[in-house]
């Protein structure tokens, strides 16, 4: 077997795995957990609240 004929199996090989992984990607089962997924960042009810500004003890409170 020569080279060229290792790197055609490969090929073929890498193709039938990569349509592979597409269909399990798209396939029906996967639907409502790429579904649930998608709504994630729009079911958060809570406002975004920066956390407060931490002070160390050896550091002095500026005062406004």
């Amino acid at each position: 077997m020569e080279l060229n004929d290792l790197r055609s199996v490969f090929t073929v090989l890498s193709v039938v795995l990569f349509v592979g992984i597409v269909w399990w990607a798209y396939s029906d089962r996967r639907k409502k957990a790429y579904e649930e997924a998608a709504r994630l960042p729009l079911d958060d009810d809570s406002p975004f609240v920066p956390p407060a500004p931490q002070v160390k003890e050896n550091q002095e409170r500026k005062s406004p």
